[in-house]
């Protein structure tokens, strides 16, 4: 599936990407540390569109959550990484949001950026009570969410 695919699939959807090549050895740490860069998994947490500037043109991107490293409790790292749409990358949807999750959502200028996936509204309440993100509002999954992605063809 190519990641313009990707950019269809909805927010907080688990995402897998690759280029094909065989995972060298454990011995080989900086052929290793190339591959685990282009080949992975991750959660959609944002969309941006196409954006004109009058120095240069964007493609339209998304950007997958990768994991924490965290300490005592406390994140210290958290792993990004942004794809445009034309990359070289071949992706596949391993799991979408399910009816009934509730996606906590933060505006990002124009865009919207998924903080965190919770199995129910409850536990999105609870996690946002104790993260403390002001600025951002709960957004639940949607059967016609769902339903549009199967019709469509994009189902995982």
């Amino acid at each position: 599936m190519t990641a313009s695919h990707i950019f269809d699939t909805p927010l907080g959807s688990l995402v897998s990407y690759t280029d094909h090549q065989p995972r060298p050895p454990a011995r080989f740490t900086k052929k290793l540390a190339a591959w685990k860069s282009r080949n992975g998994v991750g959660r959609l947490i944002r969309k941006d569109p196409a954006r004109e500037r009058p120095t240069y043109t964007s493609p339209p991107s998304f950007t997958l959550h990768e994991g924490d490293f965290e300490e005592n409790g406390v994140i210290i790292v958290t792993i990004m990484r942004t794809y445009n749409i034309d990359t070289d990358l071949t992706f596949k949807v391993i799991e979408r949001p399910k009816v009934g999750q509730v996606r906590v959502v933060q505006k990002v200028g124009h865009n919207v950026e998924s903080l965190h996936l919770a199995h129910s509204r409850e536990a999105a309440e609870l996690w946002l009570a104790k993260t403390g993100h002001s600025r951002s509002h709960l957004d639940e999954v949607t059967a016609d969410e769902i339903s549009a992605d199967v019709i469509e063809g994009r189902a995982a």
